[in-house]
């Protein structure tokens, strides 16, 4: 069974501060592993006092939702996913987590081969840079937020990179 370590997440969270300090935009980050138990979380000097349980909540749902479905590689797909479909049931889910589950951009799951190891969230910016973030950290370290053997079905990527386009990411494709 993989797993995502503590080293690994320092280099996350270091690779992210760099490039956060590039931006000029103080964020936080959260690791947690696939059932969504937190690993690591670092709030940067300036950073808003509220961006860790954001970030935290961020990671927590794409583990809960990417461990139930295909359908869901990141948050941008969750919340339009369910922005089309039935908004009350995320509220919904939010309450009965305890106000856990938060659906935006910049957070990610993350594989080792086909395994889910964990995900992360990032939380400070925007919701495009806190996706940048992340982007950057993912491809710097190698990190997957696929499977390595993708078996996740044709029309069930179509749907998410229609997603994406529909929220302005038009140039990313699962």
């Amino acid at each position: 069974m993989a797993r995502l370590r503590a080293s690994e997440c320092r280099e996350f969270i270091r690779t992210v501060s760099d490039k956060a300090e590039a931006m000029r935009v103080p964020v936080s980050i959260a690791l947690v592993n696939a059932e969504g138990h937190l690993l690591s979380l670092e709030r940067m000097d300036e950073a808003g006092f509220i961006t860790a349980e954001i970030a935290w909540g961020k990671a927590f749902t794409v583990a809960a939702f990417r461990s139930m479905s295909p359908r869901f590689p990141d948050g941008l797909a969750i919340q339009q996913w369910f922005r089309e479909r039935n908004p009350q049931m995320l509220m919904n889910a939010a309450v009965f987590t305890g106000g856990r589950v938060v659906v935006s951009g910049g957070c990610a799951p993350i594989f080792k081969g086909d395994e889910l190891v964990g995900a992360y969230g990032i939380s400070g910016g925007t919701s495009d840079q806190d996706e940048v973030m992340g982007c950057h950290a993912r491809e710097t370290l190698g990190w997957a937020h696929v499977k390595e053997h993708d078996d996740t079905p044709q029309d069930v990527k179509d749907h998410i990179n229609s997603i994406y386009s529909k929220v302005g990411l038009g140039g990313r494709e699962l």
